[in-house]
């Protein structure tokens, strides 16, 4: 499959397991997945046919690991704004946690700090480069620092999802590092 269409694939299965299930007919049970063939045939049915190799290259050789699959079933590792429960336990955050973000949107996180906005939670990144690959999607990459420790002594709560990516229902901006 090439670059092209593994992107493809990868975006509308990013729409259909994290956002809109409902636009090509599937449901996801609490926790997010959904039975391969299920996806398969909607997908199909919806003029966007993917082949069950093609979905399992896509979940295989996606650098972030977007998806997961289990037995029969797949579901995104996280980024919801669908209703499920990813049974991710809590889980003690290193010290120092990364966010990127943009320019434009420093005003708002001063005053207010990191906010899920659509989804569940604030994504943080274990390391710089990361965080600033996801801040470059939008523009010019800035790095916020949080302070993940002083946040959890704090008694705020943060999971790890399959791929990762640490999960925070808000940060606070006491919590973070802004530049400048």
């Amino acid at each position: 499959m090439d670059e092209s269409r593994m992107v493809r694939v990868s975006k509308y299965l990013a729409k259909h397991l994290r956002h809109r299930p409902e636009r090509i007919g599937i449901k996801l049970d609490e926790h997010g997945w959904v039975e391969i063939e299920t996806l398969l045939a909607a997908a199909a049915g919806h003029g966007f046919p993917i082949s069950r190799a093609e979905l399992e290259q896509v979940v295989a050789d996606n650098d972030k690991r977007r998806y997961a699959i289990e037995g029969g079933r797949i579901r995104a590792s996280q980024g919801h704004s669908v209703p499920v429960d990813l049974g991710l336990p809590e889980v003690e955050p290193p010290p120092i946690l990364y966010h990127g973000t943009v320019g434009a949107n420093l005003a708002a996180i001063r005053a207010e700090g990191l906010r899920p906005m659509g989804r569940h939670h604030v994504h943080l990144s274990p390391d710089r480069r990361t965080a600033e690959k996801v801040g470059a999607r939008r523009g010019r990459p800035v790095v916020l620092v949080v302070d993940a420790a002083a946040m959890h002594a704090a008694g705020h709560v943060f999971h790890l999802s399959a791929n990762g990516v640490w999960l925070a229902g808000h940060v606070p901006p006491a919590f973070i590092r802004l530049p400048g």
